[in-house]
């Protein structure tokens, strides 16, 4: 499909979510001619999962290279893994959470070889990204990688994660609201140019998560619809060749965080603590996003959390440092000084802060 640029985007060949996936995953590889594989593992995981991969992969006739755990995201001994694969390894696998899965996917984008990304958890949309967060000299840094060739996940697996990485992914697919509209400003600015499809794509995922029906966030249906709305987040970013259409002024809070705050939490905690904030501030879809926060149980959720008011004071101020090409609402003095205001006054945020 010719989109971006005049050049081809990359989407999943493969993309099967629902339960008992894993069990399924050497079927799904074996019709894409992926009879040779590598597989990489999140510490612990192979105890947990390792024999029904295996034996999925064995009785599709399909021959595993090697496996092993992995916790490393140092760029250089990645590099070094990626470079030492078995010759003739057709496919790179990462099963786990953020970090194997970074791995595994930028050693994909080393060796130009598919990569396929098997989550654990749900707590956020890197698993159908194009970037990797990968420690570079010592400092966490965001590095290109490739979209992913397929997408395997057992919901079955999800529901066995802690309900945190849950509240994350809701934390991080919410978001989508409040950087579709930081996207629009920046365009309105002069800054970038809207992407239609890209906007269409995200709108449809976030849309689609927050309308979904649930009596409890681990139903099958809610799991899945979340699932499927952070792939589709990640394809949107594809098309419009950078992470606009679902990363904003809600994400550089959450980046200030990780680098200045003593105790950053999930990545998707802050940033739907952050959301809140932005589309108050956006006078965007606040009651929405206020409305899936409290009845998924995420602000009740935070309130469990010892979080630092201080911390995302201070974030607010930082996050246009974060990323001084964008151009976001908190790129001007005028909103940031409503956010922090909105962060010490709202009153469900004052009780995920214990603010008397």
């Amino acid at each position: 499909m010719n989109l971006k640029n005049g050049s081809y985007i990359s989407i999943p060949s493969i993309l099967d979510i629902g339960s008992g996936t894993l069990s399924s995953m050497g079927e799904n590889l074996k019709k894409h001619g992926l009879d040779r594989i590598v597989i990489f593992f999140g510490n612990g995981l192979i105890e947990l999962f390792g024999d029904t991969v295996l034996r999925s992969l064995s009785d599709a006739g399909i021959k595993v290279m090697g496996y092993r755990e992995l916790d490393d995201v140092n760029i250089e001994e990645v590099t070094s893994i990626a470079f030492s694969l078995p010759i003739g390894t057709k496919a790179v696998a990462g099963i786990g959470g953020g970090k194997v899965i970074d791995a595994a996917k930028y050693m994909g984008f080393l060796r130009q070889m598919p990569f396929i990304s098997v989550p654990t958890s749900s707590s956020s949309d890197g698993f159908a990204s194009t970037s990797a967060s990968l420690y570079v000299r010592g400092r966490k840094t965001t590095v290109p990688a490739s979209m992913a060739y397929g997408i395997i996940i057992d919901t079955q697996v999800i529901k066995t994660a802690p309900s945190k990485f849950l509240y994350s992914g809701i934390g991080d697919m919410v978001a989508k609201i409040t950087a579709l509209y930081d996207w629009k400003f920046e365009a309105e600015h002069g800054v970038s140019q809207i992407n239609d499809m890209a906007v269409m794509i995200a709108k449809k995922a976030v849309n689609s998560f927050v309308r979904t029906p649930f009596n409890d966030i681990h139903d099958e249906n809610f799991l899945k619809e979340l699932l499927d709305s952070l792939a589709m987040s990640g394809i949107a970013n594809e098309v419009a060749g950078g992470s606009a259409p679902t990363s904003g002024s809600e994400h550089l809070i959450s980046h200030a965080l990780d680098k200045y705050a003593a105790t950053p939490n999930l990545h998707g905690i802050q940033v739907g603590i952050a959301t809140l904030i932005m589309a108050i501030v956006q006078e965007h879809r606040d009651k929405r996003v206020r409305t899936v926060l409290t009845e998924t149980g995420f602000l009740k959720y935070c309130e469990t959390l010892d979080l630092d008011m201080d911390d995302y004071l201070s974030a607010i101020d930082l996050a246009p440092s974060m990323k001084p090409a964008r151009y976001t609402y908190l790129h001007e003095e005028i909103y940031r000084r409503r956010a922090k205001e909105v962060l010490q006054t709202d009153e469900d945020l004052r009780k995920v802060f214990h603010v008397e």
